[in-house]
């Protein structure tokens, strides 16, 4: 597995409508969707930032910290790896085709995320920079 960077991050929170309102007012980040205990943000590169209420059922309830979503070429075999590893999954990858994800949890305990597809598009390391 290659981790090419990270791209997405999330956090639970019981502050949710302090945060929510810092994320927009204070950040200034984009709402790219909105449902009942879950604002998505979008940076200008792409890259997302999503809270969810802590009180909302449905708002990733094994959250338990901040997570980071790390870029890789392939969910599905960067899972079969951590597996392989005896790291736990916390459910199946989820592929919607533009995207794809899966949980785990680390040695430290905490959650944490491999994301990829052709939503996440990143230069290779070793490319010259733009411009």
């Amino acid at each position: 597995m290659h981790v090419r960077g990270i791209v997405w991050a999330g956090t639970r929170t019981h502050a949710y409508p302090a945060m929510t309102a810092f994320t927009r007012e204070t950040l200034g980040l984009r709402v790219v969707a909105e449902t009942a205990g879950m604002t998505v943000y979008e940076l200008s590169d792409g890259d997302h930032f999503e809270v969810f209420d802590a009180d909302q059922p449905d708002g990733a309830p094994y959250f338990d910290a901040p997570v980071v979503g790390f870029l890789v070429d392939d969910v599905a075999g960067g899972a079969a790896e951590l597996e392989a590893a005896g790291v736990e999954l916390l459910g199946p990858v989820v592929d919607l085709g533009e995207r794809a994800w899966v949980h785990f949890r680390a040695p430290d305990g905490h959650v944490y995320e491999l994301a990829g597809g052709r939503r996440f598009r990143r230069a290779p390391a070793d490319a010259p920079p733009p411009g």
